[in-house]
């Protein structure tokens, strides 16, 4: 396991240099994992525009990208359209089915996907992708078993740590990729 850094332990860099998909749980990963309740009953996440940069990035590149989600939440879907991400799966109590069909739909073996997650419903998806990941603040059962661990907590520029190491590791250059035209949508699905 690697803290901030997957080339000092851990998976190596030809692990990192395979990877072509991203999938993310979004609570604890993509926000900070609280919430607030609004006075009209709606529930309200906050995002960091550090990971928007960082999934842009991502895509810039190439990655393709979805969300699994435990909740059954319409700030999902608000974010997936944002960042065009077609491939969504919300409500999901079996993370690894969900992992396995997203690959199955994209052509993209297991081994050629990462998965960053949270919490111990993350950990069978983690298990089966080929590069694990979680942002410095999962739970320690997590921390435990992931490739890398980011130096970032959720909702803080975590997500993107992991991207920015997956594009190094494949020979790119961060600031390169962004002059790059950034798809219209991910047709990952």
């Amino acid at each position: 396991m690697a803290e901030g850094d997957p080339t000092k332990s851990g998976p190596t860099k030809s692990d990192l240099e395979q990877i072509r998909a991203l999938v993310l749980d979004v609570d604890g990963v993509l926000t900070d994992g609280g919430f607030w309740w609004g006075p009209g009953g709606e529930e309200w996440k906050r995002f960091s525009f550090v990971d928007v940069m960082g999934i842009s990035l991502g895509q810039r590149a190439g990655l393709k990208f979805a969300l699994i989600s435990g909740e059954e939440n319409p700030l999902v879907d608000r974010y997936a359209a944002k960042m065009n991400i077609r491939h969504v799966v919300k409500g999901c109590r079996d993370k690894a089915a969900a992992l396995r069909e997203f690959a199955a739909s994209t052509g993209i073996e297991l081994a050629q996907i990462a998965y960053m997650g949270d919490d111990v419903n993350d950990l069978p998806a983690m298990q089966i992708a080929g590069f694990s990941a979680a942002p410095a603040n999962a739970a320690r059962d997590v921390l435990a078993c992931v490739h890398f661990i980011a130096r970032n907590s959720a909702g803080n520029g975590a997500v993107r740590e992991v991207i920015e190491a997956v594009l190094r590791a494949q020979g790119l250059d961060v600031p390169e990729v962004f002059l790059r035209p950034r798809p219209t949508a991910d047709f990952s699905a």
